[in-house]
């Protein structure tokens, strides 16, 4: 009977270790699918990207011209609103962020319930943003208070939308993959954005006005300045109007589109990243993160290479109407510039993971600088500035991709380096989009009082010597030293391809041992129950 006993031990027992090796195989496969995101996933999660391209593209364009053409406020209030909306969009990212990480996880997850439930909202106040209220005081307060509704709403999905790359994935090769997915789709989203707006705007358009009564609306009171925008084009006006409020409503259901195919396509990983929320304050979490030396170095260089673009963008539209005379051209060649920048987001894409990513900024990057210098050297030429154009676009597509294929590298290295401080994903995310959008601030005021003390006539046909030279300066001058000045702040960013190759490796060990002990652990609950 000792014997049987002892025959049915051994017996259930390799039964047991029969049962453990086939969950282990059960488990494993899974877990190694884990990281792997497929093609449907990417192409959902990238497809999230494209509101906050789409409103931004079309806001940054055509607000300043429809709160002065056809709202017909004053300059002076017009500027206040831009002004105030851009500083209050950079200061809701970081707080919003916080209150993110402060986020408990839910059945849809951390980040997934800001996006979904802050989108019927954001519509409706971008809606409201192109509408002309019938009332004769008050449009400041209407035209500020949605502005910066809006922005704070575009702000609960973006900032989350953001973070979300570290919860869809632990591996980085599909982290960077799925972020060259979604930079194409965003510039997509940018071209998208000036097409619908502008095609539908674009119809009813406005002339500008001859210099001669140019000149004597300069000497008159601001009334009579009032009664010639209101005589002028008046049967169009109304038309004008309604065009804004359909393109408002085309791209508002857009964003809407977009919202659902993110929230059903991709899920928000747990596993993802083993990151809880931490009981720290907000200035407790913003010195960690400020005080990481890799992130500092990284914004610092991307803050001023950002700069350059950015009054490359902001000017390049005036630059082609007034100095290069091409004002029947321009949409085509920023059309030209977005389509070159998202043909060759893939190249970029190959190029970094072929040759690593602080050898695709320096060349990326750096790349459209003599095409700049060139613009500005030859005489107006139509087939150049398209050349300028696409060369433009590819070093734009460099500027896209590259900033949020590192960020997720420096936030390794951080988790790495601070294991019992996590739950900052949404920190690092918020505070890179506030200094992007600081950057966008200061591009638009230095470009604005440049032109305005170089004498810039508004809706004038022509422009001044001293405006052209400035708009020169703007758009080559200025981008070129900002570049150069980024790049070498680069050499001080310390992640480069030997270190993110330590940290994928520190980090899958890290994994594999939870993983083991993971396993140790459903093994053992297993014999006990046996």
């Amino acid at each position: 009977m000792a014997k049987g006993e002892g025959a049915e031990s051994v017996a259930s027992a390799g039964l047991l270790q029969q049962s453990i090796l086939k969950q282990e195989e059960l488990i494993r496969p899974k877990r190694e699918s884990k990281g792997k995101l497929s093609i449907c996933n990417k192409v959902c999660y990238a497809i999230g990207g494209a509101p906050y391209q789409i409103t931004g593209c079309a806001l940054g364009f055509f607000l300043q011209i429809y709160l002065l053409d056809v709202a017909q406020l004053d300059p002076f209030y017009a500027s206040i609103i831009l002004f105030v909306g851009r500083a209050w969009d950079a200061i809701t990212d970081p707080l919003v962020g916080f209150f993110i990480s402060k986020t408990s996880w839910s059945r849809l997850g951390r980040l997934m319930p800001w996006i979904i439930f802050s989108t019927p909202f954001a519509v409706i106040s971008y809606f409201l943003i192109w509408f002309v209220p019938d009332i004769s005081q008050g449009q400041v307060m209407w035209y500020l208070f949605f502005y910066c509704i809006f922005q704070t709403l575009v702000t609960c999905f973006h900032v989350p939308y953001s973070a979300l790359t570290m919860f869809i994935s632990r591996e980085q090769s599909e982290r960077d993959s799925a972020t060259a997915y979604r930079m194409t789709v965003e510039v997509l989203g940018t071209v998208l954005g000036t097409a619908i707006q502008g095609q539908i705007v674009g119809k009813v358009g406005t002339p500008c006005i001859p210099d001669p009564l140019l000149l004597n609306i300069g000497n008159t009171s601001s009334v009579a300045m009032e009664e010639v925008n209101i005589t002028h084009d008046t049967g169009s006006l109304t038309d004008t109007r309604n065009a804004y409020m359909i393109a408002a409503g085309v791209i508002g259901g857009i964003y809407i589109l977009c919202a659902i195919v993110l929230s059903v396509g991709v899920r928000e990983r747990r596993e993802s990243s083993d990151l809880q929320p931490e009981p720290v304050s907000f200035f407790q979490s913003l010195k960690l993160v400020m005080n990481y030396g890799p992130y500092v170095k990284l914004i610092a260089g991307l803050l001023f290479s950002s700069l350059a673009f950015m009054l490359l963008e902001g000017n390049f539209a005036l630059f082609c109407t007034y100095t290069l005379g091409l004002r029947n051209e321009f949409q085509n060649i920023l059309l030209a510039i977005m389509l070159s920048a998202t043909l060759t987001i893939p190249f970029w894409q190959w190029f970094l993971t072929r040759f690593g990513k602080k050898t695709a900024v320096y060349i990326g990057i750096s790349s459209a600088t003599p095409f700049l210098l060139l613009i500005i050297m030859m005489e107006s030429n139509l087939i150049i500035t398209y050349i300028v154009a696409v060369a433009v676009g590819i070093s734009v597509a460099a500027a896209f991709l590259l900033p949020w294929s590192m960020l997720p590298d420096v936030i390794d290295d951080f988790n790495l380096q601070h294991p019992d401080s996590t739950g900052h994903e949404a920190i690092f995310f918020s505070f890179y989009v506030f200094f992007i959008k600081f950057a966008s601030g200061v591009s638009l005021g230095v470009s604005t009082l440049s032109l305005d003390f170089a004498g810039y006539k508004t809706r004038g046909c022509s422009q001044p010597e001293e405006v052209n030279l400035t708009l020169k300066i703007l758009v080559s001058a200025a981008p070129v030293a900002l570049i150069i000045l980024g790049l070498l702040l680069f050499k001080l960013y310390p992640i480069d391809e030997e270190s993110r190759r330590k940290n994928k490796k520190a980090l899958q060990d890290l994994r594999d041992e939870e993983n083991n002990s993971s396993t140790e652990s459903d093994s053992t609950e297993l014999a006990s129950i046996v």
